[in-house]
């Protein structure tokens, strides 16, 4: 990695910035068992309609009634699939959570310190996730170490392209408007950093507690290993 020519850093967040038992043990129950009654109370808020007719067309049913809108959702919530209007319904749910204080967004105890070190040295900042851009906000915004938006320039989200595709890279570099080799892009999955490093970007995998470190990238623990 040349660290000199790092002027952004883009994050993942499921095992790099954020343990990946906080979504799948913390956040895919919850909107698990408040979806249903959310999507019965608020199934005529346009923005929830919105979506509702969305889950409709992914299930290639546009009279499907909301009992087998909710079944669907459900089940995609039990398989992990990436399902854009899944994503939004429960980036709704989720700010609920937050907004009561039901739960605050997990972060490893070295991220927050860092990522205000990179955003003083002038390094801008910028999240990549599977994640809606709304879940990517609540998680940061209601986070343990209180509220880091801030800290940001930018969220990017499956509508750029998939995470394990060169393009969804090369996306991200034009909307940045800076050389790939100026970008700084840290996962825990050696697929996406290969994707970013086809790319042009600089990469570097996150090895947490869980995660198998690869071979073909630098690899570091935590944030307060890199070297900017």
């Amino acid at each position: 990695m040349s660290n000199s020519t790092v002027r952004a850093i883009v994050t993942d967040i499921e095992g790099t910035t954020t343990d990946i038992n906080f979504v799948h043990k913390v956040l895919f129950p919850y909107a698990h068992a408040k979806l249903p009654d959310f999507l019965l109370a608020n199934a005529d808020t346009p923005a929830v309609a919105e979506q509702i007719d969305a889950v409709r067309s992914e299930m290639d049913a546009p009279n499907a009634p909301l009992e087998a809108v909710i079944d669907q959702l459900l089940h995609w919530i039990e398989t992990d699939q990436k399902v854009t209007p899944l994503k939004a319904l429960q980036g709704m749910v989720w700010a609920d959570g937050y907004q009561r204080g039901d739960f605050k967004g997990h972060l490893y105890s070295d991220v927050a310190p860092a990522l205000r070190q990179w955003k003083d040295s002038g390094k801008a900042l910028y999240v990549y996730s599977s994640g809606s851009v709304q879940a990517q906000k609540l998680l940061f915004g209601y986070s343990d170490a209180g509220d880091l938006t801030p800290l940001f320039s930018g969220y990017f989200d499956t509508h750029i392209g998939h995470k394990r595709e060169a393009a969804a890279y090369h996306r991200i570099v034009t909307e940045l408007d800076l050389p790939p080799a100026a970008v700084l892009f840290l996962s825990d999955v050696v697929e996406e950093l290969d994707a970013a490093k086809q790319a042009g970007m600089q990469t570097l995998q996150l090895v947490r507690e869980g995660t198998q470190a690869g071979n073909t990238h630098a690899c570091v623990t935590r944030f307060d290993e890199i070297a900017l």
